[in-house]
This record gives structure tokens, C-alpha cells and sequence, in this order.
């Protein structure tokens, strides 16, 4: 089977595409046959040494793919041969087949596409996560989302509307926002023109954003502290912007509010029965048409230095996938 190598830490131009042996899988694993793979930007930090996870070389990068179960380990149940699946992985999803451990495996509506669905766990899981367990955000709230053509701010979107917040959304540029607002953002404000903190000011009244969900960091974090509401709650979801910011304390406790950060990985390990409760909720969303994911370019397997590109040049909107077998 082909594979996309990291033999190095490299990053993405060190990466090459190569005859590998299909894996068997280990008593609790699933073969999977990649239809589609995710990209992220936790990849990038991956094949360049960056990542909480260094895998040996040579390795795979990818963290979630979506396609068709293959073979089974013998202790696997309640999975089949030749059923749609998304999968979490460690790594190993740029490849035309991946192993998983059966609990990241879950199968999909007949009525989501293998590129939707390479690029869904991730992203709706994560926003999904953040609005729900941690800011328990409530109908009629405000939610100020940033980076929201990305692709978990574009799903904070969605996830935001479903729950019944009236959302505002940021982003770089006209094009940006205009896919946030079909998507159901209410309110735009393009941070590359406009002041961040005035506009939500000018659009609660006064009063702020509730929730405040900030995938980017820099910048766009210390304005978030002087546009959140009292007894607000900031979601720190990653830093695309570079820096990583610091939190006065004196603002928190002035304004009572609460920073929370969010690693949902981490509920692969410590709480995995509640990826189950969530894919199942997002799933009845997806099927009622709350939910659209976005992919901006699907590219072939061999194009994954372009694509990882695309995602550090901030070209893309919603999400990029790779597309492995008969997507």
C-alpha cells in the first residue's frame, strides 16, 4: 500500500510517498481501509518534532481518517467488515489503510461523505466538547467565535447555532466571513479592519460576549478579555496566531469570569464513553441539517506537502482532506 513518510523531522518538504507493508491488526485493532484523511495542524507540529507525541521513524502523520473497515483483531466487537467508519488515530492516517484502536472507531450516516467525514471527528469534536462540557454555553447567549473559517471555528459556529447562541464570528477578510455567515454566524467582524472589542461592545449593547471560543491566541485573546461579558467564560482552544498569551489575573477576578482550556484529545484516555455521547448528538445534528462540514481542497495522498501548506499559509477554509482511495 502507498504511505506518506516522515523520515525526519523535516516538516512538511521532507515528506515522501512510498510502497509500505499493509499492517495487521493487534487483538483490540481495526484495519481500516483510508477512504479520506483529515489534515491538521497538529500534523505539522508532528513531522517537525513539535508534537506531545514523537512516533519512531519512519512514521505516518494523520490523526483521523474516515473509510471502510477491512479486518478485525479478535477481540473486537460490536464492528464489521465493509462498514463506514471515522477513526482517531496516533498517527498513520495518510495511508491507503490504518490501524486503530477499536474504541476511536465510529461509524458514520450513510449520508456523510468520506471527506466530510475524515475532516468531522476533530474539529466537531472538539468544538462540540469546549461548548458543551466546558463553557455549558445556554440558549440566548452570546458567543464570540474567532478563527471561524477554520475549521474547528467554523464548526463552533454550527455547534454555536444548534444550541440556540446568537453567534458572532471573526475572520481575516470578506471571503472568510461570508462562509461564516452561511454557515449561521449572526454577526461578522474582519479583525484585519476592525476593532474586535468595540464591535462586540456595539453589538451586545454594551454587555459583552458570554462565551468566547479562541482557536488563534495573540492578539485576538487580549482583545477578548476586554470584550467578554461578566462571569464570561474564554475557551483557549490553541494559538494559530503564534503567541501564546498571558492571562492577568486581576482582569479575571474584576470581571469574574473563568479561562478554560481545552486539549479534547485527552478525552480519548481519561473519559472515552463521552466521544460516544457527543458523535452521537452531532451525528442527529448532521442528519436534522444543522450541521454542513466544509471542505475547501481535496487533494490526492501524494499532494500532502501541498496541503499541509495550504492549512500553515491559512489559504484554506473549513477544512483540507486527503484523499486516499474512492473518496
Amino acid at each position: 500500500m502507498k504511505a506518506v513518510l516522515c523520515r525526519a523531522w523535516d516538516g512538511p518538504d521532507g515528506l515522501t510517498v512510498e510502497e509500505v507493508a499493509t499492517p495487521e491488526p493487534a487483538p483490540d485493532q481495526v484495519l481500516i481501509e483510508v477512504a479520506a484523511a483529515g489534515v491538521n495542524f497538529a500534523d505539522t507540529l508532528m513531522i517537525a518534532g513539535k508534537y506531545q507525541e514523537k512516533p519512531t521513524f519512519p512514521f505516518s502523520p494523520g490523526l483521523e481518517i474516515a473509510g471502510t473497515i477491512r479486518a478485525l483483531g479478535a477481540n473486537v466487537a460490536g464492528l464489521r467488515q465493509g462498514q463506514r467508519v471515522m477513526a482517531l488515530v496516533d498517527w498513520g492516517g495518510y495511508a491507503e489503510a490504518a490501524l486503530a484502536r477499536a474504541g476511536d472507531v465510529y461509524p458514520i450516516p450513510d449520508s456523510l461523505g468520506w471527506p466530510e467525514a475524515a475532516g468531522f471527528p476533530i474539529t466537531y469534536g472538539t468544538a462540540h466538547g469546549a461548548l458543551r462540557w466546558h463553557a455549558d454555553l445556554q440558549p440566548g447567549e452570546v458567543l464570540l467565535v474567532h478563527g471561524a473559517a477554520g475549521g474547528v471555528g467554523l464548526a463552533a459556529v454550527e455547534i454555536g447555532k444548534a444550541i440556540g447562541a446568537t453567534v458572532i464570528a471573526t475572520a481575516g477578510g470578506a471571503d472568510k466571513l461570508a462562509v461564516a455567515k452561511a454557515h449561521g454566524a449572526d454577526h461578522l467582524i474582519d479583525h484585519r479592519s476592525e476593532d474586535i472589542r468595540e464591535r462586540v461592545k456595539d453589538i451586545t449593547a454594551g454587555k459583552g460576549a458570554d462565551v468566547v471560543f479562541d482557536p488563534v491566541g495573540g492578539d485576538v485573546f487580549d482583545a477578548s478579555l476586554r470584550c467578554i461579558a461578566w462571569s464570561g467564560r474564554l475557551l483557549v482552544i490553541g494559538f494559530a496566531a503564534g503567541r501564546v498569551p498571558q492571562v492577568p489575573a486581576n482582569i479575571l477576578l474584576v470581571k469574574n469570569i473563568a479561562v478554560m482550556g481545552v486539549y479534547w484529545g485527552s478525552y480519548r484516555k481519561h473519559a472515552p464513553e463521552r466521544l460516544v455521547e457527543e458523535f452521537r448528538e452531532l451525528f442527529h445534528w448532521f442528519e436534522s441539517g444543522l450541521l454542513k462540514p466544509h471542505v475547501s481542497h481535496k487533494l490526492d495522498l501524494s499532494r500532502a506537502t501541498e496541503a499541509m501548506a495550504l492549512l500553515l499559509d491559512r489559504r484554506s477554509i473549513g477544512k483540507v482532506v486527503l484523499i486516499a482511495g474512492a473518496a
